[in-house]
């Protein structure tokens, strides 16, 4: 039988749910996940003699959270258990029944960034197998290729100028976030890509249209339609994947990386101000990260022993 302690603390778990319920419409779906959240909680304070709501700390509830994450409950899960007993002491202190709430100052995991899907390169190659003399379909083809070439951005392909690719040179000039520019090296295939769609430009470009890349109308192409464009040459193409924009540059960055092994030199191609960011585009558990930084930075190379 529940002794006197267990009882009000349940009783307290009980009201605050009638007050959601009834004070603030809560739905049927946050009722459960917070009457399963603060089971929870109450299960760990009977495990470790606690016996009231207003005895517990800061300390108790990090040592509840860090109790759910060897459970292996998700990033996700823990902090939605978090925001529940956070909103529970607000409630217990309106109440007069705690004197704190343990949970302000405690924080949750950070939920990992899923990396994005890429495409393997014979995915790659069977998409830019595009055989059209059609100018839309080169535009298209240019478009992709250069994606793929140098891991541009969307806003930063969509935003290109003429002035900006220097086929001579085989070099794009562009523009990131921050405005900051950086010089990137363009492929041999994006460069063949590129004079094909430049000797057609001139069918459908407005008076005066500046853009590298223009719509059927003459104008600059904007990122919806790009998006839109690559999903149907997925299709087309009978490539079996998702494709996006961000898809192409994350598989320019990893093909570039498993080849290559210079963590840096992606770095900089991808125009990313901080190296762990390059982390999240390019499929490299982080000790192969970390053995590749140490061979790239100089800073970070060990000296040669004598």
């Amino acid at each position: 039988m529940p002794d006197n302690h267990t009882v009000l603390m349940t009783q307290a778990v009980d009201d605050f749910l009638d007050y959601l319920r009834h004070q603030r419409r809560a739905s049927p779906h946050t009722l459960s996940s917070y009457q399963r959240d603060l089971n929870k909680l109450q299960e760990y304070c009977n495990t470790t003699q606690l016996t009231t709501w207003d005895s517990l700390r800061d300390h108790h509830i990090r040592a509840f959270i860090a109790r759910l994450r060897r459970n292996t409950l998700a990033p996700r899960t823990i902090q939605r258990t978090l925001s529940a007993v956070r909103s529970f002491y607000n409630y217990l202190q309106r109440q007069g029944l705690a004197k704190i709430n343990p949970a302000n100052d405690v924080s949750a995991p950070k939920q990992q960034r899923p990396l994005p899907a890429l495409l393997d390169v014979d995915q790659a190659s069977q998409l830019l197998n595009i055989k059209s003399d059609d100018p839309i379909a080169l535009r298209d083809l240019a478009i992709m290729e250069l994606f793929y070439s140098s891991g541009l951005r969307l806003s930063e392909l969509v935003s290109l100028n003429l002035i900006n690719i220097d086929l001579g040179d085989q070099t794009v000039r562009v523009i990131g976030k921050g405005n900051k520019e950086r010089i990137v090296p363009v492929g041999r295939c994006a460069v063949t890509a590129l004079r094909a769609w430049l000797t057609v430009r001139s069918r459908l470009v407005a008076v005066e249209e500046t853009a590298l890349f223009i719509n059927d109308r003459g104008h600059r192409i904007n990122q919806r339609m790009v998006q839109r464009r690559l999903k149907e040459w997925v299709i087309k193409q009978g490539v079996n994947s998702q494709l996006h924009p961000h898809m192409l540059r994350h598989s320019f960055a990893s093909h570039l990386l498993e080849s290559s092994s210079d963590l840096r030199a992606v770095q900089e191609l991808l125009g990313h101000a901080d190296i762990s960011t390059t982390q999240i585009y390019t499929h490299v558990d982080f000790q192969r990260l970390a053995s590749v930084y140490d061979q790239a930075h100089p800073r970070a190379r060990k000296k040669k022993e004598d």
